[in-house]
């Protein structure tokens, strides 16, 4: 069995950077939480190309943010994916890592279902999911932007700044996860509880590969998926 790479534990941006980009992603979060508590099916399903945009530019614009603190330090978004594609073989092999860890992601959301009880989407944001086939077209690149934004800014900027500050792998995986299913808290108790479960395979995946590719390839597909092939 391949042993878990270690660390350096450095920090790849300023502490004051980390909080900032923390307190920036807990607002929004809180945000879109009371926004979703007020808002009913019929707005949540208006306006989606709207919404769809909106999403792109704000997960890009968390990147950004992300690299402007980074580079500070000499350390460049190459380094927070991580791996390298030298061959076909690293497409290969990085494509079916994403392939198992996504069969990982489908495997806890059906145990969560038949455990919990949960694990279906909220009617608000079941309702906001695309229906036209523009609608379609533009969620596939809000689900590309989501998989390589958030595994860059959770899994490649807060783990490695998590690592730097707790000093332990193991504890900066459960603290990203953990603002991962936060940041995701406008989905209700249920989904911000069973987010986090996934933000540990994303994580796991990270820590094991070093690399964020298979994660970006997962997380790209399942929420390409789930908007394209959701029942209803």
């Amino acid at each position: 069995m391949t042993a878990i790479p270690q660390r350096d534990f450095k920090p790849v941006a300023s502490w004051r950077h980390f909080g900032v980009l923390v307190a920036i992603m807990l607002v929004v979060a809180v945000q879109g939480l009371v926004l979703q508590s007020k808002q009913s099916v019929a707005d949540a399903s208006s306006n989606h190309l709207v919404v769809y945009v909106s999403l792109i530019i704000m997960e890009w614009a968390l990147v950004y943010l992300v690299w402007r603190g980074i580079r500070k330090t000499n350390t460049t978004l190459s380094d927070l994916v991580g791996g390298r594609w030298t061959a076909p073989r690293d497409v290969v092999r990085d494509i079916a890592l994403g392939f198992l860890l996504w069969l990982i992601l489908v495997g806890i959301a059906i145990t969560w279902k038949l455990t919990a009880g949960g694990g279906g989407l909220s009617e608000s944001v079941a309702a906001a999911l695309p229906k036209s086939p523009a609608e379609q077209i533009v969620w596939v690149f809000v689900s590309i932007s989501a998989g390589i934004a958030e595994e860059i800014v959770f899994r490649g900027y807060c783990q490695r700044q998590f690592e730097a500050l707790t000093r332990s792998q193991w504890s900066a995986l459960g603290l990203q996860a953990l603002l991962f299913g936060v940041t995701h808290g406008y989905q209700g108790v249920d989904a911000m509880a069973r987010i986090t479960v996934l933000g540990l395979a994303f994580g796991l995946m990270a820590v094991w590969r070093r690399s964020l590719r298979p994660g970006i390839i997962a997380h790209a597909w399942t929420d390409t998926a789930s908007g394209l092939f959701y029942p209803g």
